[in-house]
């Protein structure tokens, strides 16, 4: 028997690492399981159905927006398929350096550097990894080949037909059309665009903008089985189809939309020009010049240089709509909504004489009529048939001693100074000057602290108080006054149809792809004005006999128009630059149903430049509305038949 030995305690030191290490793996363990049961038990169906989703893939099919007709039923815009290059990032090299070396060969086959290619794939995939990312639109058939020939050495590169919007007439309507382009990230956050992803179209300006939610449809959906590298493994799992939008049809007639614009073209400076329903408010054409072609929106990627181009004012800010943003003074078309604050506010009556004797003083200044004539003893109608600025000029005193400021508030009632609502994005509102808003500025203008107690640099439109002489001004049409075509459009078919204030619109009816009615646009009037028939007579009286009568001031241009109308020339001075020529007509009188309101920069006279516009818009109305024409009392006016040169007995203000 030997005997047991005995065994050396473990030291104490020893002990507690052997615990701390037991304890340290213990909760390690106890990490990793927990972890895992979290994994497997909790979240199991979470990741197996994320582990599902990465063998599918989601291809969104882009929705055709709907087409764009006019009144009747002509196609403006539609859509056209194109061969657009795209590049699926899924599918593109992971190694930055083999991705790099297929940029630079892509790059110098398709005009683009790699800088550009990288540039691209990043901004169009900020929000979603896997969308595909144009490059290039209306690629050619020679470098599709050659893509498919040398698939690859381009991994990721795909060429996809999509639509793209097609303007068949070119560039007539491009003011109100507007343009398309990729749906921006700040617009993602507004609620009209919610659901929306990034590569969706939508309208940026003019109706593409205002009926976006019509136009756009719904995109498909279509779902694909592919493994690890994104390629395709199977047939479809699911497809939702694409619905197309909704047409748009407008009011606008293209025969006088065409008869605008290209009298627009004319010329070489700025103009622009409305032709309106005076009695609903339809738009049936409506200008600007220069214009642009909207088909430059087609394209992914619009260059710095050709943005310039188009908003510069060096080359005349093409994407300016002047019917509905254009800050003009009106000159002498603005006489008629003088006389009408003047006869409603009691100042004056239709037969209230006054003597132009050639001159005017207000303020120590002495005004003349252009031109230097003097008219004598001139009632109302005589005063707009020769457009005697001294008549006015009294009018204007007459009304700035009341005190009430009838002429600003008559003027505001008609929509001079307001935005009219019109269903096109980006209207002015303009500037009506008023005593309340000329003294503010002049308050707001002056500074305690420089000597002699203000800032104010003399020559300044906030340099003085409002003063008598702003209501004189006011008068014709001149002084602070900023307008545009449409508002003296709106004003004038107020005047003409006895006080009812339109609301303008060139949206007509949506239609579904069948041609089907889904909604009809018909705005009711913003207002009602109490308007003394009278009081309308008289003004519709005038400036009737300024067109067709002997002495008027545009009867060298519409003396010899087969239909009984109205119009008004003005002619505006603008601090330099040469006169601006304006134009409103109404036609036929003494009921006139149609608007035309013209205005050319730097084009002189109104009866040079504005008012043969007005003709050639309403010539090509007439020979449209051959009916209208008749029903009017008069016979289809010819092509070009308006009077060359001054005629007999025309001896008005040229204003």
């Amino acid at each position: 028997m030997f005997g047991e030995r005995e065994r050396p305690l473990m030291p104490a030191q020893f002990a507690l690492r052997v615990a701390i290490l037991s304890g340290f793996a213990l909760v390690m363990f106890s990490i990793i399981f927990f972890r895992l049961w979290y994994l497997q038990v909790l979240s199991g169906d979470k990741y197996l159905k994320q582990a599902k989703n990465n063998q599918v893939r989601e291809i969104t099919v882009r929705a055709p927006r709907g087409e764009i007709l006019d009144r009747q039923g002509h196609v403006l815009v539609d859509n056209r398929t194109a061969l657009a290059l795209q590049l699926d990032p899924t599918r593109l090299p992971r190694s930055h350096r083999r991705r790099a070396q297929e940029f630079a060969r892509l790059g110098q086959v398709i005009g683009m550097s790699p800088d550009q290619i990288s540039k691209q794939l990043h901004e169009q995939t900020k929000e979603l990894p896997a969308n595909p990312v144009t490059l290039r639109r209306d690629v050619a058939y020679d470098l599709v080949y050659y893509l498919r020939e040398n698939q690859a050495a381009y991994p990721g590169v795909d060429v996809q037909r999509v639509y793209v919007r097609n303007y068949p007439d070119g560039s007539l309507g491009a003011q109100i059309f507007g343009y398309v382009r990729e749906v921006t990230e700040n617009q993602l956050k507004e609620p009209r665009y919610q659901g929306l992803i990034p590569g969706d179209q939508v309208g940026q300006s003019g109706v593409e903008n205002t009926y976006d939610n019509v136009l756009r449809g719904t995109n498909g959906l279509t779902r694909v089985q592919v493994d690890a590298a994104g390629q395709p493994t199977g047939g479809v799992l699911s497809e939702t189809q694409a619905k197309a939008g909704d047409n748009l049809l407008l009011s606008i007639d293209a025969p006088v939309q065409q008869a605008g614009e290209a009298a627009l073209n004319s010329f070489s400076t700025p103009g622009a020009f409305v032709a309106m329903n005076v009695q609903d408010g339809e738009i049936l054409g409506l200008g600007s010049s220069p214009t642009f072609d909207p088909s430059i929106f087609t394209k992914p990627v619009i260059s710095p240089s050709t943005y310039r181009q188009l908003t510069s004012q060096t080359t005349g800010a093409p994407l300016t709509d002047r019917a509905i943003q254009g800050l003009y003074p009106t000159g002498s078309t603005f006489k008629p909504i003088t006389a009408m604050a003047a006869l409603e506010s009691g100042v004056m009556t239709p037969s209230t004489t006054i003597v132009d004797g050639g001159s005017f003083t207000e303020g120590g200044i002495t005004l003349h009529n252009a031109g230097g004539g003097a008219y004598g003893a001139l009632q109302l109608p005589q005063a707009l048939q020769v457009s005697s600025d001294v008549f006015f000029y009294n009018v204007g005193a007459m009304l700035s001693r009341e005190g009430n400021d009838a002429q600003q508030k008559w003027a505001a009632d008609l929509g001079i100074g307001h935005p009219t609502g019109i269903d096109l994005p980006g209207e002015v509102a303009g500037l009506l000057p008023t005593p309340a808003w000329r003294n503010k500025l002049y308050k707001q203008a002056q500074s305690p602290d420089s000597p002699g107690g203000t800032s104010i640099v003399p020559g300044d439109p906030t340099d003085r108080p409002w003063t008598e002489g702003d209501n004189v001004n006011l008068a014709i049409g001149q002084g602070d006054l900023q307008a545009d075509p449409l508002q003296m459009a709106v004003a004038y078919a107020s005047i003409a149809n006895g006080g009812d204030v339109v609301r303008p619109h060139v949206g007509l009816e949506v239609q579904d792809p069948r041609g089907g009615v889904v909604q009809e646009i018909n705005p009711g009037p913003q207002r009602h004005l109490d308007i003394n028939p009278q009081y309308r007579q008289a003004i519709l009286d005038g400036i009737h006999m300024a067109a067709q009568s002997a002495g008027g001031t545009s009867y060298q241009v519409f003396g010899n128009f087969p239909i009984p109308m109205a119009g008004k020339t003005g002619t505006a001075q603008r601090p330099g630059q040469a006169d601006q020529s304006w134009y409103v007509a109404l036609a036929p009188y003494p009921n006139p149903q149609i608007v035309v309101a013209a205005t050319i920069e730097q084009g002189g006279f109104g009866v040079e430049a504005a008012a043969p516009v007005a003709r050639q818009i309403l010539d090509a109305y007439y020979n449209t509305h051959k009916q209208a024409a008749k029903s009017a009392g008069g016979k289809v006016p010819s092509q070009g038949s308006i009077q060359a040169g001054p005629a007999a007995g025309a001896a008005g203000n040229p204003y």
